[in-house]
């Protein structure tokens, strides 16, 4: 299977604070199309990384949630119909700079790391998964923590509050 991964930074900020955005991006991105095990020929994501406003006139327009959030995707060609020809444009993962910073400081992460985890999350809901309910959030988190611990990121829903008990993980909930 071919895999192009398009990441795009009309944000400046990114690169300036993660400067290896791109190539991280195209690993995370690329290891779980590698996950699913898809049989396609040619596949392609886009990944744009731009700033808060861009991102809340998204979820605005699309989810009617007038606010910036981490990460947005936006679903494309089914990965899974036997009927496509020719390459499947899956669809396009969109992240707010000062949303996911903001979240990375709070939780105790990397910017890297959460930079990860969101675009694993994103490529997943590509691919069909979701967290509307329980059972289903449990077994997103599971492919999110084997994924990403594939890539040497540690499960992100176990961070260190800087004012909680440091022998008390916490856990984290991304809905």
């Amino acid at each position: 299977m071919q895999i192009e991964i398009i990441v795009s930074t009309p944000c400046p900020a990114w690169l300036m604070d993660l400067p290896e955005a791109v190539a991280i991006g195209q690993a995370a991105v690329s290891a779980v199309l590698t996950d699913a095990g898809l049989a396609c020929p040619m596949i392609e994501v886009g990944v744009t990384l731009t700033d808060d406003a861009a991102v809340r006139g998204l979820n605005r327009d699309y989810r009617q949630q007038d606010k910036a959030t981490n990460v947005l995707s936006f679903v494309g060609d089914s990965a899974f119909d036997p009927a496509h020809k020719g390459p499947v444009l899956l669809g396009d993962i969109v992240l707010a700079h000062g949303v996911v910073g903001a979240e990375a400081r709070a939780q105790g992460k990397t910017l890297q790391a959460h930079y990860c985890h969101l675009l694993v999350h994103g490529s997943l809901h590509l691919l069909g998964q979701d967290h509307i309910d329980d059972a289903e959030a449990k077994a997103m988190e599971a492919r999110e923590v084997a994924i990403l611990a594939g890539l040497g990121i540690a499960d992100p829903y176990q961070f260190v509050d800087p004012l909680a008990d440091p022998d008390q993980p916490t856990t984290v909930d991304l809905k």
